[in-house]
């Protein structure tokens, strides 16, 4: 397993942002990351979370609760209210002919496992 290489962030001060009235930066900004947090994006990212928060906070705790109770055992299951759908007699159109017609292309070199892979496909050529 390869260690992460650890690269020095050239950090610059929040204080040489234009930040919106409301905004506050706690982590480490990069000169990088200056180049994205521009006024915009930061206001845009604001009204999301003026608008938003109460919502998001209570979708954080739920997501919370429901990995408690996955790691007690529960399973994930599909939602009752949608069991009409996995009951009913219901199928799809059938495959068009030209996706029928399965073909492998092999781009760039060529290694055994990509040869095994090909002629395993199921496709008619490669």
């Amino acid at each position: 397993m390869s260690q992460a290489r650890y690269i020095p962030l050239r950090t610059i001060a929040t204080h040489q942002l234009d930040l919106p009235d409301g905004v506050r930066i706690l982590g480490e900004v990069s000169k990088d990351h200056s180049r994205i947090l521009t006024r915009d994006a930061l206001e845009f990212v604001a009204a999301l979370q003026r608008r938003f928060w109460r919502e998001r906070g209570d979708l954080l705790v739920a997501r919370v609760l429901r990995q408690e109770r996955i790691d007690q055992g529960e399973m994930p299951d599909f939602l009752g209210s949608t069991s009409y759908v996995r009951q009913s007699d219901w199928s799809i159109a059938p495959v068009r002919a030209d996706l029928e017609d399965r073909r492998v292309e092999i781009t760039g070199p060529v290694d055994r496992k990509m040869i095994i892979n090909a002629l395993n496909s199921g496709a008619q050529v490669f």
